[in-house]
């Protein structure tokens, strides 16, 4: 796949980015300074650096800058903070900066984000398109000024509904809980088919069930 630099003087946050990345198929060097990651950026040309912005020697974006005056800003860079203004995040996109991700960042912002900087690097790579939600769809709706119904219907296969009157994120996980419900009692509980089905790893698959409370058995008592 390829070979991501990841730069933050956080340990847990660079074990989790590198089990994320790692689980994606990418190799990963992590970096908890600047000098660690000048080092690395010299040694490894990595395909992509996640980097964050609040660091103890030298911060993100004076590193940035750096990378950018010297002719050394030749791979897409994605900013991190949890504590970065908008104008920070402004001098960043200035400077070279492609994305930035605000912390506590989650899986899928993440994945989408390293997915778009790789695409960008390699044009050739095709974008995979992402199927949107329910939810998503609503807001669309609702952005383009179209009458919304109170509920989206699965179809007679599933004789689920979805209520809309409610914030996106609950109406985002609802959907999420029966997709994957579904898909379990359809492939009898298997962990393997229903990721291959759904496109995810198996690590992202189950920290995803439980995170929306999926009962892990009902598929298999499906299919018995």
């Amino acid at each position: 796949m390829a070979n991501i630099l990841v730069v933050d003087d956080e340990l847990g946050i660079r074990d989790l980015l590198s089990e994320i990345l790692n689980d994606e198929g990418h190799n990963v060097e992590l970096a908890e300074n600047a000098a660690q990651a000048r080092t690395a950026r010299g040694r490894s040309r990595p395909d992509l650096v996640l980097l964050d912005i609040w660091m103890p020697d030298t911060d993100g974006v004076t590193l940035l800058k750096e990378w950018s005056i010297g002719g050394l800003l030749t791979m897409p860079v994605i900013m991190m903070s949890g504590h970065a203004t908008i104008d920070t995040a402004v001098e960043a996109t200035k400077i070279g900066a492609q994305a930035f991700l605000e912390k506590p960042i989650t899986l899928q912002k993440l994945l989408k984000a390293v997915e778009a900087g790789l695409a960008r690097s390699n044009p050739r790579k095709p974008v995979v398109a992402l199927v949107p939600t329910p939810a998503d769809l609503m807001v669309e709706a609702a952005a383009s000024g179209l009458s919304l119904p109170a509920v989206v219907d699965q179809g007679p296969q599933g004789c689920q509904s979805f209520e809309l009157d409610k914030p996106l994120r609950d109406a985002r996980d609802e959907f999420e809980k029966s997709y994957f419900e579904f898909h379990l009692a359809k492939e009898g509980g298997s962990m393997t088919r229903v990721a291959e089905k759904t496109g995810l790893e198996r690590t992202h698959l189950y920290r995803k069930l439980k995170q929306l409370g999926v009962d892990l058995s009902r598929g298999k008592r499906s299919a018995a």
